[in-house]
């Protein structure tokens, strides 16, 4: 169950628009910095499909539920605009982000041609990808070290509200489907978390490797590069191979792993920004 006393609470940051970072922002390595460079890419038009949605079932949800909603979508929108801002900073360099774009639309204009329960199926999945990923980033400081100042607390300040709303989509996808029987809400949950990991993991690469082509690196180099960074140094997707498992356990709930201590520690810059009118989960 999600806890009572979680205050999901908007944070309204600016990151990085007086001020230029390198090209490799993260460790001047290419590929490392293409890693998250081609995951912002995705990020605005992937969090708009997220809202629509959950926006899709909220009528009739209990009130703690809605207010958990509203606050969602406020920290959503927010993402958006500052991974649009980063975005432009990665264009500034010179990188054709065209093909990433152009894929992402791809996949989600697919995506929208399913029913709308499908679509907050895929939205929880890739909830609980988002967010066993910046539990990593957060719990791990060798993700961002030697990165750029004010890129890294862009993805420490991203990766506080993902952990903070990540069983909103969860809980509205347990009321929409409250009276089916456990074991097809079970089978669909864990079909569609399949598919969504192929997909992601297969347009992400892809993109990392658009990149890294634009950075002369391809071939043996790039692949290895990428594989060695995801897999064994600091290895982010080998270390979340057994949260990710855990979505198909029986009884799975986001936060059956607390992980608030992590906000605690990540969120002191961010105090100052927090939104007028944050909603708490109480």
């Amino acid at each position: 169950m999600t806890p009572t006393d979680l205050t999901i609470t908007p944070r309204d940051r600016r990151f990085g628009r007086d001020r230029a970072a390198a090209r490799h922002w993260l460790n001047g390595d290419p590929i490392a910095t293409a890693f998250f460079n081609a995951l912002s890419i995705t990020f605005p038009r992937g969090e708009a499909y997220f809202i629509e949605s959950v926006r899709a079932f909220r009528d009739g949800v209990p009130d703690r539920l809605a207010g958990e909603i509203a606050a969602f979508i406020k920290q959503e929108v927010v993402h958006s605009r500052e991974h649009l801002a980063f975005n432009r900073q990665v264009t500034g360099h010179g990188y054709d982000v065209s093909r990433l774009d152009a894929d992402v639309t791809m996949v989600l204009d697919m995506a929208k041609q399913r029913p709308p329960i499908a679509s907050l199926a895929a939205t929880m999945a890739l909830e609980h990808f988002t967010a066993i990923l910046a539990h990593e980033l957060l719990s791990d400081p060798r993700h961002l070290e030697g990165a750029d100042p004010e890129i890294a607390a862009l993805w420490r300040w991203h990766a506080v509200e993902e952990i903070e709303h990540k069983g909103v989509a969860h809980d509205t996808w347990v009321h929409a489907t409250r009276d089916w029987p456990r074991v097809r809400r079970w089978w669909v949950k864990s079909a569609m978390m399949l598919v969504v990991t192929k997909s992601f993991l297969h347009h992400r690469a892809r993109g990392m490797m658009d990149l890294l082509r634009q950075d002369g690196v391809t071939g043996p180099r790039a692949w290895g590069g990428l594989l060695s960074y995801a897999l064994i140094r600091p290895g982010v997707l080998r270390r979340v191979a057994w949260p990710w498992f855990s979505y198909f356990l029986p009884g799975f709930h986001p936060w059956k792993v607390d992980d608030r201590a992590l906000i605690a520690l990540a969120d002191t810059p961010y105090v100052d920004a927090r939104m007028d009118g944050a909603l708490t989960a109480a």
